[in-house]
C-alpha cells in the first residue's frame, strides 16, 4: 500500500529531507503589521526583521481547505492512505484542520497529534515515511510512530519569555518570574504544552544543560529503542547552534542535523533560541 506523509510548517524541516523522504509540508500564516505570508523558506528574514523592529506579529493556522488540497493531490499521486502529523494541539488548532479535512479526503487518513512542536515532528514525518519505504503497513506505521513521539524530547533556551506570554503558549506569572531574575530560561514541551524547566544564569550554563539532558536522553532510552535521531534548531544562533551540535555528535556519537527555526515558530520564541529536539529510533 502507498502511504503518503503530510506535516506542518513548524516541523522545520529542512528542504533536502522534504525532497528526499517526499514530505507534503502545509504551511501556516504569519502576519506582520497586518501583511499575511504563508510560512515558508522565503519569510524567514522578514520575520528575523520583524522581531527586530519589534513588531506585532501573529501567526494562525492553516485552513482545512490547504490540507484537503494536500490530501488530494496525494491521493491523485497513487497513495491509498496519508500519515499526517503536526505540532502539539494545545499550541495550534492545526490538528483540528487536518481532521476537519481527513474527514473529506479521497482516501483514509490518520491524523497525529505530536505533543510537540519544531524537529520533533519533523523526524517522526521522516520516520514514518521511511517505515512506509519499507513496507509497513499504515496501522504499523502509526503505531510505530506514537511509539516514538511519546517517548521524544524538545528543550529550548530562549532569551525572553515576552513573546510566548504573548502569544499565550506560556503563563504570565512564569513569564514575570523569568524577567524578575533576569535568567536565561530553559524551557520543554510537556504534555503537549511548553513550560519552564530550569533556570539558568547564563546562555553558556543553558547551553552546556542542554547538551547534558540530552546525553541523558540518549542514555536512558527505552527497551523497544536503539539510537536517537537529535537536532539543533535555531533562530538567529547559527554559530551556538553548530557549536552545540557538534559537541553532542562527539559525545552521542551520532548525526545530529542542524536547522532553523520555521518563521511561525521563531515569531513565538523570539531572536537567538536554540532548541534541541531527541526522538528515539525503534529497534527493529
Amino acid at each position: 500500500m502507498s502511504i503518503a506523509v503530510v506535516t506542518d510548517s513548524t516541523a522545520s524541516l529542512p528542504p533536502e529531507l522534504r525532497c528526499e523522504h517526499g514530505i507534503t509540508v502545509v504551511p501556516l500564516h504569519v502576519v506582520v503589521d497586518s501583511q499575511e505570508r504563508v510560512d515558508d523558506d522565503s519569510i524567514n528574514d522578514w520575520v528575523v526583521d520583524a522581531l527586530q523592529r519589534k513588531a506585532d506579529i501573529s501567526t494562525s493556522r492553516p485552513a482545512p481547505i490547504s490540507f484537503l488540497r494536500a490530501y488530494e493531490a496525494a491521493a491523485k499521486g497513487g497513495a491509498e492512505s496519508i500519515v499526517s502529523v503536526h505540532l502539539s494541539s494545545d499550541l495550534s488548532g492545526t490538528v483540528d484542520s487536518a481532521r476537519s479535512a481527513a474527514l473529506e479526503s479521497p482516501v483514509p487518513v490518520h491524523v497525529l497529534d505530536s505533543r510537540t512542536i519544531g524537529m520533533g515532528v519533523g523526524f517522526a514525518a521522516v520516520a514514518a515515511s521511511r517505515d512506509a519505504a519499507a513496507g509497513r503497513d499504515v496501522d504499523d506505521v502509526v503505531e510505530r510512530l506514537e511509539r516514538r513521539l511519546g517517548a521524544s524530547s524538545a528543550r529550548w533556551l530562549v532569551h525572553s519569555l515576552d513573546r510566548l506570554r504573548r502569544g499565550g503558549r506560556i503563563g504570565g506569572a512564569a513569564a514575570l518570574l523569568g524577567s524578575a531574575l533576569a535568567v536565561k530560561p530553559v524551557l520543554h514541551v510537556h504534555d503537549g504544552q511548553v513550560e519552564p524547566l530550569e533556570r539558568v544564569r547564563t546562555a553558556a550554563k543553558a547551553i552546556a544543560r542542554l547538551q547534558e539532558l540530552t546525553v541523558q536522553d540518549s542514555q536512558s532510552l527505552p527497551e523497544w529503542a536503539d539510537g536517537v535521531d537529535i537536532a539543533v534548531q535555531h533562530i538567529e544562533a547559527d554559530d551556538r547552534a553548530q557549536g552545540l551540535a557538534r559537541a553532542l555528535a562527539d559525545a552521542v556519537s551520532t548525526r545530529v542535523e542542524t536547522t532553523r527555526l520555521s518563521a511561525t515558530v521563531a515569531s513565538h520564541v523570539g531572536l537567538g533560541t536554540i532548541g534541541v529536539a531527541v526522538l528515539p529510533h525503534i529497534r527493529d
